[in-house]
């Protein structure tokens, strides 16, 4: 009896599972179509490439963040890479390489060496990528299809316009602390410097020049060298504002600090808030996050109608300090800090 009554319901019970049945099989397949867009995961969402010099500079941390958010908002998958260190070409090769594999239709990129990297930009352009220089130029600059950076240049001028401005008739004996060699930017910052000072290389004022590739430990390594060499140095220009800190401890060590004006490139918060202590004097203030969403609005227009970005963009710098001179344009730490990075 009990079997009969089994039999009696099978086809309701079919009745009841075929709708269930079609259900589940339409949820599993809305699934595989929606879901890899909206996590950006999948070959149907337009993959971005970011490499920066490092993964742990705040300036980078920034432009990461950036290239996040406005990945985020368009509905692209942004894959990221770093070098293991501040001049790590070869680690930006393999990131180049593994991107081109993985699909993306454009590279941002921070080039930590300039002409090193061009070969393996010019390999990825041939292959349909757009790659797009971000902060540092390539060498040539028209290596990638467009650059979004900072008037490295311009920045250096406005630090050199201040420093003359303060001085006025004051003799300057200056100490330079720069990047490394063959890197564009600290060449560019550093000549910016010297015009905005209205010297040129080999002009008797610069007392001593080191490198410190931007960094704080041995930014203080290199002022100490530097004050052994000339203990009266006045001026101090630094490449970025962690070398400047390093200077300042140097300096402090010495008892000399009260003495000596620093200027400086960068505007991250805790070189604005340096600014604002006293550490420096003036900084000019860039734009990373800015670089990096322009970055990632080209590569979608890219995607959507073939349209490259070329040239360069001025993506912005600000003279940041509380001690404004005559004739110099700038603006106060309150500005600096709400438009701060880092």
């Amino acid at each position: 009896m009990s079997r009969t009554r089994t039999r009696d319901h099978e086809p309701g019970r079919r009745r009841r599972w075929a709708p269930i049945a079609l259900i589940i099989a339409g949820t599993v397949l809305v699934a595989a179509c929606g879901g890899s867009s909206s996590s950006g995961s999948s070959g149907s969402s337009v993959k971005v490439g970011l490499i920066t010099k490092t993964e742990t500079n705040p300036f980078f941390v920034k432009m990461k963040d950036g290239a996040q958010a406005k990945a985020t908002a368009l509905g692209m998958e942004l894959m990221t890479a770093a070098g293991k260190f501040d001049g790590d070409n070869a680690g930006q090769v393999t990131a180049i390489e593994n991107m081109v594999t993985a699909g993306v239709k454009g590279i941002l990129i921070t080039p930590s060496d300039t002409k090193g990297i061009v070969p393996a930009i010019k390999k990825a352009r041939d292959k349909g990528v757009m790659v797009i220089a971000l902060d540092t130029p390539t060498d040539p600059q028209d290596a990638t299809d467009a650059l979004f950076a900072t008037d490295n240049l311009k920045a250096g001028v406005f630090i050199g316009q201040y420093a003359k401005a303060a001085f006025g008739s004051k003799s300057a004996k200056i100490a330079t602390l720069d990047l490394a060699p063959g890197i564009t930017v600290g060449k560019l910052r550093h000549d910016g410097f010297l015009q905005g000072f209205g010297i040129k290389e080999g002009d008797a004022s610069i007392v001593c020049s080191q490198d410190t590739q931007g960094d704080q430990a041995k930014g203080q390594t290199a002022m100490e060298n530097c004050l052994q060499k000339a203990p009266d140095i006045n001026l101090v220009y630094t490449i970025n504002e962690p070398a400047a800190a390093g200077a300042y401890q140097a300096l402090k060590n010495k008892g000399v600090e009260k003495n000596v004006t620093i200027v400086s490139v960068d505007g991250g918060c805790a070189g604005v808030r340096n600014v604002q202590s006293g550490v420096i004097a003036a900084t000019s203030q860039q734009y990373p996050l800015k670089m990096a969403s322009l970055g990632v609005q080209a590569v979608s227009d890219f995607a959507k109608n073939g349209t490259k970005a070329s040239g360069y963009t001025d993506t912005g710098v600000t003279l940041i300090t509380d001690k404004a001179q005559s004739g110099v344009d700038s603006k106060d730490t309150a500005f600096g800090l709400a438009n701060c990075w880092g």
